[in-house]
């Protein structure tokens, strides 16, 4: 199965393999299993992508989302502010996730090889479990350059290395959180044009919010580039999407997302109508790979998409059915 999920070639394949996944996890995995039941939904009755029943992801918060045994070998967790329960990922095979995001980098970047990867992720190195400081180390390590690293409120630092890779006409990436990216370009702005630059998000808890549009404004007059990428992922998936500029995000393969009716969570919208994200993660194949999100987003073609935010009342929305332990 795990090879078949990384080689997807068509839209019928991608199906095939999800109906399959779905028949597993709607019996081995039991908060899904529960949900499902509670939804009084037959899983022999689905029998395509649009009737399969999406786990809303605050359970990962309350529940123990593993198919099968209760085996793993790490436990990713979500940021969170004060006061607010981190989720919890039980991830049972670490090399899936670096499978997938080892693959999923490639295909929309280059080898990590060919690149000085710079991660500027403070936040996410502050606390124990993050999935993207574990994807970003990993990078980092495969790019096999000297001046590949993780930086933390060391600007002047990474200043000067920026510098010295521009002098030097290094193919370059700077992978950072928002609101680390915005302090370094206020107090250490630079022009080298050549230089990927991807945000991931992470303005929460940071003052006011600003527009993906406004952001990636401020970064491109900051770092002196035509335009600035990000990456959508969250701790509960094994999965990413890449956007090259303009905040349009594009799936690999084995990720698929589906756009929900913010009225009835169980009804998708066509593409170009607004609505809540659901994601199909086929490498979750140990956990659950069907995913309702609180993001609010738009698709623009079947394997294009955009996110406007969160969805606000995020945590009281949908069927809100409620799990017990």
């Amino acid at each position: 199965m795990r090879e078949r999920i990384f080689n997807i070639s068509t839209k019928e394949e991608f199906e095939e393999i999800a109906l399959q996944i779905f028949k597993i996890q709607s019996r081995g995995c039991a908060p899904y299993a529960q949900y499902i039941a509670q939804l009084e939904i037959d899983p022999d009755n689905v029998k395509s992508l649009d009737s399969i029943p999406f786990l809303p992801v605050t359970i990962f918060k309350s529940r123990e989302v593993i198919c099968g045994e209760r085996t793993y070998e790490k436990i990713f967790t979500s940021s969170a502010t004060t006061g607010v329960t981190p989720a919890s990922h039980y991830v049972k095979e670490l090399s899936i996730y670096e499978e997938s995001f080892f693959k999923g980098f490639s295909l929309f970047h280059s080898n990590p090889q060919n690149y000085t990867i710079l991660a500027l992720l403070p936040s996410y190195l502050e606390r124990e479990g993050s999935s993207l400081v574990y994807m970003a180390d990993k990078l980092i390590r495969a790019s096999g350059k000297v001046e590949s690293g993780f930086y933390l409120y060391n600007y002047e630092e990474l200043s000067q290395t920026l510098n010295n890779l521009r002098d030097r006409g290094e193919r370059s990436l700077l992978l950072g959180v928002s609101f680390a990216l915005l302090d370094f370009v206020k107090s250490y702005p630079i022009e080298f044009p050549d230089l990927t630059v991807i945000e991931t998000g992470g303005m929460k808890g940071r003052g006011v919010e600003i527009s993906r549009e406004e952001l990636h404004s401020i970064l491109k007059k900051g770092f002196g580039v035509k335009r600035v990428g990000s990456e959508y992922g969250m701790a509960e998936l094994l999965s990413q999407a890449w956007s090259g500029g303009e905040g349009v995000f594009e799936t690999p393969p084995w990720m698929h997302i589906q756009i929900r009716d913010l009225n009835n969570p169980f009804t998708r919208v066509d593409i170009g109508a607004t609505g809540g994200i659901n994601v199909i993660d086929l490498a979750n194949i140990n956990s659950c790979s069907f995913i309702e999100t609180q993001d609010l987003g738009i698709k623009e073609t079947e394997n294009t998409f955009r996110v406007l935010g969160r969805i606000s009342n995020s945590e009281i929305r949908g069927c809100n059915i409620l799990l017990e332990n």
